[in-house]
């Protein structure tokens, strides 16, 4: 699975500002952290905003904060407000899709990816992947 850059930066902003809900950055923090565009995260963080997962904070010292509950959004939560996950066969267009069992079936196959792979990241918390980097963290030594 590949994901968008949208999806991609979001899940990190999100992560980053979830693993301190008390916390707030601003958008050249989170993109200078990550060597990732700041007027690129911008636009995420506007979504993200929008999809009611960070909240703006205006002001000296604004940015945004974390604002859902980390027990209950997943990763799938976050990459919904980017992207579908829907695959689809690039069938050239000389094969006639309907007729041809063999690229039914792939597109069949396609499909059950598509919906294990929804499953799957319903299933992660943004807490447990959180568990997951402190653990990564505590590994790194010092």
């Amino acid at each position: 699975m590949k994901l968008n850059k949208g999806s991609l930066y979001a899940l990190v902003a999100v992560l980053e500002l979830a693993s301190d809900s008390g916390r707030q950055l601003s958008t050249t923090e989170i993109a200078d952290k990550y060597g990732i565009s700041a007027h690129h995260l911008a636009k995420v963080m506007r979504n993200l905003v929008h999809g009611g997962l960070v909240q703006a904070v205006r002001g000296v010292g604004g940015g945004y904060r974390f604002a859902g509950n980390v027990n209950r959004t997943t990763l799938l939560d976050v990459i919904q407000l980017f992207e579908t996950l829907e695959s689809e066969l690039d069938v050239p267009d000389q094969w006639s899709r309907e007729g041809q069992p063999i690229v039914e079936e792939l597109q069949s196959i396609t499909g059950e990816i598509d919906d294990l792979t929804k499953a799957v990241l319903d299933t992660i918390t943004l807490e447990t992947a959180l568990k997951g980097t402190r653990q990564r963290a505590a590994a790194v030594p010092r």
